[in-house]
């Protein structure tokens, strides 16, 4: 089974709110909410993947970001190795170019939306922003 890449970014406002959106119901894990990013291309370096993948997933561009943690998890069907950022600096208004609902949330309100297992620590890591 091949492991994927994702460059993930835990985007904060002004207030301290992380951005999540939720997965298209015929996605892996669709359905479910997530911190947003996409698969890191080869030759591409994180902070690349991060803002090409979210200009194309929200219209924004990253300014400002910092490394928070790794994941590895192994679904029954695919292995992910989630590079998660903090993205505290970017350009643009969010907006879910693919249709997809997003909110602002209070790091601790995140417990009350369901996330993939492999975005749990995610999840708990915010709480420490």
């Amino acid at each position: 089974m091949a492991r994927v890449h994702v460059a993930v970014g835990v985007i904060l406002n002004r207030d301290g709110e992380i951005l999540i959106s939720k997965r298209r119901a015929d996605s892996h894990q669709g359905g479910l909410w997530e911190f947003p990013g996409g698969k890191v291309e080869e030759g591409e370096t994180i902070e690349a993947a991060l803002d090409r993948e979210l200009h194309e997933e929200l219209g924004i561009r990253v300014t400002s970001c910092r490394a928070l943690l790794e994941v590895r998890h192994d679904y029954s069907d695919k292995q992910v190795f989630l590079d998660v950022w903090v993205i505290d600096g970017f350009n643009g208004e969010p907006a879910g170019r693919e249709g997809q609902p997003l909110r602002w949330c209070a790091p601790v309100a995140l417990a009350d939306y369901a996330f993939p297992a492999a975005n749990q620590p995610i999840v708990e890591a915010c709480l420490a922003l």
